[in-house]
């Protein structure tokens, strides 16, 4: 019976070299883990930039809002695209009215590599897709470097 006894070391993990375990075990065991699975990171506007020698041309995808609710915002080479959506629902069974509120909003900036004529920009919105046209501001191209 004497074979079968082992010494307790409180700094055996530490020893292995395994520092990361501990958090491993610790998140793996974490009481709220169950209930946090269900939740997702926040939807944000999908982009796609394509670039011709005049201009950027831009598509996001905006599903959902109002042309009304969509504010863009161009400064040099910087574009802000933001979107709130507020509304509510009501459905009617008998006498008893069910309503459901809902609001959300949301952002997304990028830069381009080169500023942007600001007067000449163009947007239009069909089918939850934002296009825009963002006219290059002449004088302003970028250079490239060439590397050794």
């Amino acid at each position: 019976m004497a074979n079968n006894l082992t010494r307790f070391d409180p700094f055996l993990d530490t020893m292995r070299m395994s520092p990361l375990r501990s958090i491993e075990e610790f998140m793996r065991d974490f009481p709220l883990a169950p209930s946090l699975r269900g939740f997702e990171a926040e939807r944000q506007i999908r982009i796609d930039v394509q670039e011709t020698e005049q201009a950027y041309l831009v598509k996001a995808d905006m599903p959902g809002f109002k042309k009304e609710d969509i504010k863009i915002a161009v400064d040099g080479g910087t574009v802000s695209i933001s979107a709130t959506m507020q509304g509510q629902n009501e459905q009617t069974v008998g006498d008893t009215v069910y309503s459901e509120r809902y609001s959300g909003s949301q952002y997304r900036s990028f830069s381009l590599p080169q500023e942007v004529d600001d007067s000449k920009t163009e947007a239009k919105y069909q089918d939850g897709v934002l296009n825009l046209t963002l006219p290059k501001k002449p004088g302003t191209a970028r250079k490239q470097i060439a590397v050794q």
